[in-house]
């Protein structure tokens, strides 16, 4: 539901499902706690009245003192348990938070999630989730305890006399002008700066990960120059947006807890004209300030309110993603030919920017499949569309007799191997990189996967072999190497359909050709679909097809196409003239 449909406050308290009780029991210890915290002011009253009347004894002394210490043990022992059990509750919260997001990133389309940027995604998934931790563990429990306080000593100037009462809310009116007047001047700045706070995110991902490139040029550099604009212009909002509430927020916060103003001198005349005791006076000023510290962190809580609602409204907006449709119960295939049923794709799902135009193909079950085709082609994206990372817009995709889209996708990622030209190594060990392709898989297995994939070799030699932290080995990995371990992830996963995208684009021509062969051996009897610039690679294909501008142009064996199909002619001299350069080049070298 709507965010702004539902309420925000209802929204976030809708955030802590199971954990609600947690809440409710830490917002009644926190009323408690700030209910037990103005017992010790009833008691000095008790002993100033009995003071003034020249009736304080020393049993009146350790009754009354004893009272306020058990009170006061009473409040601090129910504000720490109220804290503990909202910060449980709280974090809880954000981790299931960060994992429904992280779940809903990975049943989304992939053009939908690759449409925000790297930096506004951590930027959600960090600080804007953290920023639920305050409201959830501080100004939801503890502010209810604050509202609570000031009504309390608001009835119990009452009981002393209603004038004091009102005279404690003398300040209200204008701290509520200057509050409202601080609100509607920040109300329209808040999604410039959360904008603002995105894009400075973006720009710092950007620059780290680009940091090789950036030294390469020095800060002339465009990385260098939109990181420092980004910061800039970051520091320059927030700096004119915090000059233009300066004074009505500095207003707002000095009086609207300076309840003391009017309580001392009406409490004060009152009793020099006899209508209330000394004892009385004393009371009301304490009472008085008994709710400045509750004004004020009401205060400070208030000013949240809309930086809370705009991230619960920012997070609903993530968690309302369209995911990709799929069944609940697994489908029954009938083997693991792919058939590709007059596709259309476009990623906008607008058909006047179309790039995949009724493509109908067919992938028989042991087959060997080669893409071909220029830069830009629709070789890639025809590929993740079996893989299913986005839904086509008409047509259909078949895996064994069944659509793509009546398979969970559990199930499909369990046929479907993947692997890409830029591959990417987990923050873990090099041999858990692998492992991910079979998380039951023994060591051996991984090591078999390794040998395959030809990079047992190079990983025995780094500092701490398979065991060496993807993270400080892919600073020295080369990019073959890296294709390599995404390679054997693949072979140690073993299912019956495979998707090389450029798989061994980055690899040197004598590992190629080994890493080919293995590929071919560990492959045999499974759907192999191979999308490849170096076409002497896929000339033994079973079916190579070519395509240009998402359009299938011509299809068939490699001596076929050189014979019927110019592009494929044009493509195959330009590969061969190519090598032949490469080795001329050599020779002379």
């Amino acid at each position: 539901m709507n965010a702004k449909k539902q309420g925000w406050l209802s929204t976030l308290l809708g955030y802590a499902g199971v954990k609600k009780k947690l809440l409710i029991g830490s917002i009644a210890l926190s009323v408690l706690s700030v209910t037990a915290g103005l017992i010790p002011y009833f008691c000095v009253f008790q002993l100033i009245d009995l003071f003034t009347a020249n009736r304080l004894t020393a049993s009146h002394i350790a009754l009354w003192c004893g009272i306020a210490v058990f009170a006061y043990a009473v409040k601090s022992l129910a504000f720490g348990l109220s804290t503990g059990l909202s910060h449980t509750a709280a974090y809880t919260i954000l981790e299931k938070l960060r994992l429904k997001l992280a779940d809903r990133f990975l049943r989304a389309p992939l053009g939908e999630v690759a449409s925000h940027s790297i930096g506004e995604i951590k930027n959600v998934m960090v600080e804007k989730i953290e920023d639920m931790e305050p409201p959830l563990a501080h100004m939801i429990p503890e502010g209810c305890g604050h509202l609570v306080l000031p009504v309390v000593s608001l009835i119990a100037l009452c009981a002393v006399d209603a004038r004091v009462a009102f005279a404690s809310l003398a300040t209200l009116p204008l701290s509520l002008l200057c509050m409202a007047l601080t609100f509607k001047i920040s109300g329209k700045n808040y999604d410039i700066y959360n904008r603002s706070g995105a894009e400075m995110n973006s720009a710092i991902v950007e620059y780290v990960e680009g940091i090789e490139v950036i030294k390469a040029f020095g800060r002339s550099g465009v990385s260098y120059e939109k990181l420092a604009g980004a910061i800039t212009r970051y520091r320059d909002f927030v700096i004119r947006w915090l000059s233009s509430t300066w004074i009505t927020m500095k207003l707002a916060f000095a009086l609207f807890p300076s309840t003391l103003l009017g309580v001392l001198p009406v409490s004060l005349y009152l009793a020099v004209q006899g209508q209330i005791s000394a004892s009385q006076a004393a009371l009301c000023a304490m009472l008085s300030m008994s709710m400045v510290t509750s004004l004020a962190q009401l205060e400070v809580f208030s000013n949240r309110v809309k930086q809370v609602q705009l991230t619960v409204e920012e997070l609903q907006r993530y968690f309302e993603m369209p995911s990709l449709r799929e069944p609940h119960a697994k489908a029954s295939p009938k083997g693991c030919t792919i058939a590709l049923n007059d596709v259309h794709f476009s990623y906008s799902g607008d058909a006047s920017s179309e790039v995949i135009h009724g493509v109908s193909l067919c992938l028989p079950q042991g087959s060997f499949t080669a893409l071909v085709g220029p830069s830009g082609s629709g070789k890639s994206t025809l590929a993740r569309l079996i893989s299913r990372f986005w839904d086509v817009d008409s047509g259909e995709i078949m895996l064994g007799g069944i659509n793509v889209k009546d398979m969970p996708l559990s199930q499909l990622e369990s046929m479907v191997s993947f692997v890409a030209q830029d591959n990417f190594l987990f923050r873990c060990s090099i041999r858990e990189n692998i492992r991910m392709g079979k998380l039951s898989a023994t060591d051996e297995e991984i090591y078999a996967a390794a040998r395959a994939a030809q990079c047992d070799e190079f990983i025995r030699r780094l500092p701490q072999g398979y065991d060496t932290p993807a993270g400080e080995a892919g600073k020295r990995l080369s990019g073959g190497e890296k294709q390599r371990i995404a390679i054997a992830r693949m072979l140690l996963k073993d299912a019956p359909v495979v998707i090389l995208d450029e798989a061994t684009a980055f690899t040197d021509p004598e590992n190629e050709d080994k890493l080919q062969r293995s590929i071919s051996a560990l492959t045999k009897g499974k759907t192999l679909l191979v999308i490849a610039h170096r076409l002497s690679t896929i000339r033994h294909a079973d079916n190579i097809v070519v395509l240009d501008q998402g359009r299938i142009t011509a299809q068939g064996a490699q001596e076929e196409l050189l014979e019927t199909c110019p592009l494929y002619q044009r493509m195959w001299q330009a590969h061969v003239g190519a090598q032949h350069w490469a080795v001329s080049s050599g020779k002379e070298a």
